[in-house]
């Protein structure tokens, strides 16, 4: 017969609820680590431009490549909708835009090299404006970068940075 209370640990604690907290403080740790890195997003700000300009330069830049925008998802918009339902004052932003759309070709690639990174498709880039009194008016193109894993996942990655180049310096030449 084995109990935890004749191992007794200092203080008078079971052993095994030391080594236990101790395990879960450890492995909270770790996820909370985890949870909060941002290794994986890719943030560009736009310069010397407002949302508007910088929503028309996206769309503008991801067209000509020979691309089509399936959808320009108005996320703030839902953002401001449910903030007194999860407890929150107002949207952080003054907007926030997130615009999809596709290659058929690096969609084939991916799902060839691996078929699983379907899940990559569509592609998409963010447009935000952030809010509040020191912030306002910064605007700011962001992507979920896919990896270098495999060739595909280079080209989107070179595609998505390239989109985000173009569109802040075709934002830059509007007034």
């Amino acid at each position: 017969m084995f109990s935890s209370h004749l191992l007794k640990a200092s203080f008078g604690m079971p052993f095994f609820r030391q080594v236990t907290r101790w395990l879960l403080v450890t492995a909270s740790a770790c996820l909370v680590s985890s949870v909060f890195a941002a290794d994986d997003i890719v943030t560009k700000q736009v310069v010397g431009s407002d949302f508007q300009s910088a929503s028309e330069a996206l769309i503008e830049a991801i067209e000509a490549e020979g691309l089509v925008v399936s959808a320009k998802i108005p996320f703030n918009t839902m953002l401001e909708r449910t903030a007194g339902a999860v407890a929150r004052q107002a949207s952080p932003f003054a907007n926030v835009q997130i615009v999809q759309f596709c290659s058929s070709l690096l969609a084939w690639q991916l799902l060839e090299e691996e078929s699983a990174q379907i899940v990559l498709c569509p592609l998409s880039i963010t447009l935000y404006e952030l809010g509040g009194d020191a912030a306002k008016g910064e605007v700011y193109l962001a992507y979920r970068s896919p990896g270098q894993v495999t060739a595909g996942r280079i080209k989107v990655e070179k595609l998505l940075q390239r989109l985000v180049d173009r569109s802040t310096e075709l934002a830059r030449l509007r007034w």
